[in-house]
């Protein structure tokens, strides 16, 4: 066989030894290099710039940790830091709007080096599981370093969601880079959107130590910028001190609404203290059960539990702990439910947290329901429309078919969407049986009746149909709370915010029942102070709730809706006649006359409700003695109550803080079997972190 030339002298090339490296040319190269990077970056005194970052700060503490981190290993350190998307801040000072700089070149790499780490390294963040949410690691595994850059970036909070949709900034978008969609969940910190793997290449940068992270991107280069927050809360100034010879009588209608609570842990988890309009303490204090005795089979379908006890803040002053639980029915005997899914297709709702988070919180909920019940879907954007007819609630792939081919897009016609929804319940309600409308929306109401009293007047004319309307609200920057509350107060039902689909679980399946089947209406409270005994008191929360004092017996008022299981707490501080704790001095020209008493009451506790249905009202009454005891309940209530106090900024509180809320909450959290009491100690503990 002829043998090619040519082939035979590129064997013998590849024979060859590799010649040595020219120590002066390599000298050379890499001055050239240095220069030319100088150059490119715009260095003074031809210097390479290492950051703009200065070295002082966050930065020197970041350092700190890498090098903690490095010391573990670097494949360890990059499996870890590329699974969390660790956050890098944007340099400070940096306009958004500035093109962003031109990519730097590509390293180029010693040909002496053994690049199968590098392989390795990447083999591995390609490999690794992607979190549900942005997440740094478990506390105990932190450094102390580690744990200071934690508290910097505000990030700790994501760690109490284990199997959630993660919540989004306003300002964080899902990008699109290279052509190539990231990941469907990403957080942001500060304007700062940090993907999740998998990233493109050009994301990828080099950590000390050799490991790689994921470095962040302003939304200036993804060009986008964030919405405008457009959020408003339904509240109302603090309640004030009420002088128990002037004003002895306080008024007001239940609440089980727990919004609030999630919308202040919402914020928190997004590294940012609640709106102070956003904290409703009533709210926050219900958001919890409670295990208070239930009624005696004959019974009024709730009992009432009381107690005192010296108040946590001013060793002066007492806290008046009025406790509500109601029966709970087993589940045969519950009456046919018929839903009608009222849901929010709007454009507004195309973010991941809104219709994506309402569509899996629905079809948790399906199982729960039995097969006598039927569910229908009403969707509204530009107009109203009938996406599933009533339907048996086992048939659940049709349910579920109805709720995939959901899209967001339009104006919201609320007003259209609400009529036909009430229309659908109407046409399914049977005698004996139970009807609600369940709305789902983030309470953008923008064509129609758009302002909270025009909705208010709407749902009162509805309400005596029977037909009950509770509210769910879904995502965050244009939440429309003071409309949800408008809805939910006066279509005698409630109203929760769901944030994640652990809270998704709590209102609409471990508390379906509470959620949905009533078993008192238009429930007030009415108490009557004694002035022989207590000189000054203040309702802690429930401004919303505000009645008159006349209309605690009038019929025609509505109040609030108590659900089947559900307990409601209200509390009360009371400063004792005597007591140095006296905010107000005595009139000049005398006190009115106080009959002296003596039969040991601070006051009188008087209830009204309504059977479902009925249109009088039933009333309970119950003395407030000096013997009575409080509770480790009563405790872990009133220490939620001075949570919200804090957020509040309350003048109340004197040098009672954070540290003394926690340590009561922490002493108080009893069984907690669903982990939600827990859950308010670390928001406490993060929400301190960001008090500072």
């Amino acid at each position: 066989m002829t043998r090619d030339p040519e082939l035979d002298d590129l064997k013998a090339a590849f024979a060859a030894t590799t010649p040595a490296p020219d120590p002066a040319r390599k000298a050379e190269n890499i001055a050239l290099a240095q220069k030319s990077f100088a150059d490119l970056q715009g260095s003074r005194d031809g210097l390479r710039p290492m950051s703009s970052v200065p070295q002082t700060g966050l930065w020197t503490r970041m350092t700190k940790m890498f090098a903690s981190m490095t010391s573990r290993g670097a494949l360890a350190t990059t499996t870890a830091l590329v699974a969390v998307g660790f956050l890098i801040l944007t340099p400070p000072g940096r306009d958004l709007l500035t093109p962003p700089a031109p990519p730097m070149p590509e390293p180029v790499l010693d040909a002496d080096a053994d690049p199968a780490p590098l392989r390795a390294q990447t083999a591995e963040t390609d490999d690794a599981e992607v979190s549900d949410a942005v997440r740094l690691a478990p506390a105990e595994e932190r450094s102390g370093a580690e744990a200071e850059v934690a508290e910097e970036l505000d990030v700790l909070p994501l760690l109490m969601e284990q199997d959630t949709v993660a919540p989004a900034a306003p300002e964080v978008v899902r990008p699109v880079i290279n052509g190539t969609k990231s990941a469907d969940r990403i957080g942001g910190v500060d304007g700062v959107a940090a993907m999740e793997a998998p990233a493109p290449a050009d994301m990828l940068d080099t950590a000390p130590g050799g490991g790689l992270f994921l470095r962040t991107v302003p939304l200036a280069e993804l060009g986008v910028m964030p919405e405008a927050n457009t959020e408003t809360f339904a509240t109302a100034e603090d309640n004030p001190i009420k002088v128990t010879t002037e004003e002895p009588v306080s008024t007001f209608s239940i609440d089980v609404d727990t919004a609030a609570y999630s919308v202040v842990r919402s914020s928190l988890v997004r590294g940012q203290l609640p709106p102070e309009g956003a904290v409703r303490i009533e709210e926050m204090v219900n958001y919890f059960p409670y295990a208070y005795p239930g009624p005696e089979a004959g019974e009024a379908p709730f009992r009432t539990t009381l107690g005192v006890m010296e108040t946590p803040w001013n060793p002066d002053t007492r806290i008046v702990h009025i406790g509500i639980q109601g029966q709970l029915p087993a589940i045969e005997d519950r009456p046919p439910l018929n839903l009608v899914f009222l849901i929010d297709t709007s454009g507004s709702m195309e973010d991941l947290t809104k219709l994506p988070l309402l569509r899996q919180s629905f079809r948790m909920m399906l199982p729960e329901l039995r097969p006598e019940d039927q569910v229908a879907i009403v969707t509204y954007a530009g107009s109203a429309g009938l996406a599933l007819p009533p339907t048996a609630a086992s048939d659940r792939s049709a349910i579920d078919a109805a709720l995939t081919t959901l899209r967001a897009g339009g104006s919201t016609n609320g007003q259209g969407g609400l009529e036909q929804a009430y229309a659908v319940a109407e046409q399914m309600a049977e005698e004996g049986e139970v009807s609600r409308v369940i709305l789902a929306t983030d309470g953008d109401f923008n064509v129609g009746l758009s302002d909270p009293r025009g909705l208010e007047d709407y749902i009162a004319e509805k309400r005596d149909s029977g037909t009950y309307l509770s509210v769910l609200g879904f995502g965050r920057g244009n939440l429309q709370d003071a409309t949800m509350q408008a809805l939910a107060q006066n279509g005698n039902g409630t109203a929760a915010y769901i944030d994640t689909l652990s809270e998704a679980r709590k209102v609409l399946v471990d508390q379906l029942t509470g959620a949905l089947f009533p078993i008192a209406n238009d429930v007030k409270i009415q108490v009557e102070f004694n002035p022989a005994v207590v000189a000054e008191y203040r309702l802690i929360g429930y401004e919303t709730r505000a009645l008159n004092r006349e209309d605690f017996n009038n019929d025609a008022v509505d109040a609030g809706e108590l659900g089947a299981g559900h307990s409601v707490t209200a509390l009360y501080e009371v400063t004792p006649v005597g007591s140095p704790a006296r905010l107000t001095d005595p009139l000049r020209y005398g006190e009115p006359q106080v009959v002296a008493d003596e039969t040991g009451e601070i006051g009188f506790l008087k209830l009204r409700y309504k059977e479902p249905g009925e249109d009088t009202s039933v009333l309970i009454e119950t003395p407030i003695t000096t013997d009575l005891t409080a509770t480790d309940e009563a405790r872990f209530a009133t220490s939620v109550a001075g949570f919200g106090q804090l957020l509040k900024g309350s003048t109340f509180l004197g040098d009672w803080g954070w540290d003394e809320a926690i340590a009561l909450a922490s002493e108080t959290r009893g069984e907690d079997p669903f982990g939600y009491r827990n859950e308010a100690v670390q928001l406490m503990r993060l929400a301190q972190s960001l008090s500072r």
